[in-house]
C-alpha cells in the first residue's frame, strides 16, 4: 500500500470519528446534558466528578476521552469514573454483565513503518510518521462483577437510619438486584436491576422510598414473576397501565 493511500486512510477514519463524537456531544447538549457541567444538586447524589481513569492501570484518560466518559457517567447514572476494557475485567478475575453496552474511547498516535524506515536510510532523508486513530471499547465498573474489592466501584454509603427497617428488609427480600447511586431512578427489564439515587440526594427521606418501591413495582412484571408486557414506549397505553401499577 502506498504511503499516499495510507495517509488517506488515516485522514478518513479521523473525519469519520470526530463528526460521530461531535455528534455525540451535541445530542448530549440537545437533551440538557452538558458532559461537562455536574448535573447533581447535592453532593450527596455525586459519582465524584474527578478524571476518568483506568482502573487496571490507574491512568487517567485525557483529550476528548475525557468528555465522552463523563458524558456517559451523567447519562447512565454510574456511581463512578473507573472504566476497564473487557479484556481487562477478566484479567482482574472479574467479567463485563452479559448484555452491557460499552463506551467508545480513542488513541491518537504516530509510528513509522518499515518500509518508510528503509526508504529513509536509502535516500538520508527523514523517515515520516504516519498518524493513527485506534478506537477501543471501555465498560464502567458499575458494568462489572465479580471484580476485587478495591477495584470495584463504591457507591457513597448511605447515613445511619435513611432507610426504614422495614423497607430494607423487603428490598433484600425481594432478591431483585437492587443498586444505588447515580442521579436517575430506573428499573432495566432487559437486565433486570434497579438503580435509585442515594437517600441524602432526597429533600425528604419519604420520597426516596416511594421512589425505590415505584422501582420495585416495575420489576416485579419482569418474565421470571409476574411477566407483564413491559414493551410499551413512552406515551403508550401500555406504558401508561405498566406506570398504574407501580403506582398502586
Amino acid at each position: 500500500m502506498s504511503r499516499h493511500k495510507r495517509n488517506t486512510g488515516a485522514r478518513r477514519d479521523r473525519t469519520n470519528l470526530y463528526s460521530e463524537i461531535t455528534d455525540k456531544i451535541i445530542a448530549e447538549l440537545e437533551a440538557g446534558r452538558v458532559p461537562w457541567v455536574q448535573p447533581w444538586g447535592t453532593a450527596a447524589a455525586n459519582a465524584p466528578l474527578a478524571m476518568p481513569k483506568n482502573a487496571s492501570t490507574g491512568r487517567t484518560y485525557s483529550g476528548i476521552n475525557v468528555l465522552l466518559l463523563w458524558g456517559t457517567v451523567i447519562e447512565r447514572g454510574f456511581t463512578g469514573q473507573s472504566w476497564l476494557t473487557f479484556r481487562q475485567a477478566l484479567s482482574l478475575g472479574g467479567n463485563v454483565r452479559k448484555g452491557e453496552r460499552g463506551t467508545t474511547v480513542v488513541y491518537a498516535d504516530r509510528f513509522v513503518p518499515e518500509d518508510e524506515k528503509r526508504r529513509a536510510r536509502e535516500t538520508g532523508e527523514d523517515a515520516q510518521a504516519i498518524p493513527f486513530l485506534k478506537r477501543f471499547t471501555v465498560f464502567n465498573t458499575d458494568q462489572c462483577e465479580n471484580l476485587p474489592e478495591d477495584v470495584a466501584a463504591a457507591a457513597p454509603p448511605v447515613p445511619e437510619g435513611l432507610i426504614e427497617p422495614t423497607v430494607e428488609a423487603l428490598i433484600k427480600a425481594t432478591g431483585i438486584d437492587f443498586r444505588i447511586g447515580g442521579n436517575r431512578a430506573f428499573y432495566v427489564p432487559a437486565h433486570d436491576y434497579v438503580q435509585v439515587p442515594p437517600p441524602q440526594a432526597y429533600f425528604e427521606p419519604i420520597d426516596w422510598h416511594r421512589t425505590a418501591l415505584h422501582e420495585l413495582g416495575h420489576a416485579s412484571g419482569h418474565m421470571s414473576r409476574l411477566n407483564r408486557d413491559m414493551t410499551g414506549s413512552f406515551g403508550s397505553k401500555k406504558y401508561a397501565f405498566e406506570e398504574l401499577i407501580a403506582l398502586s
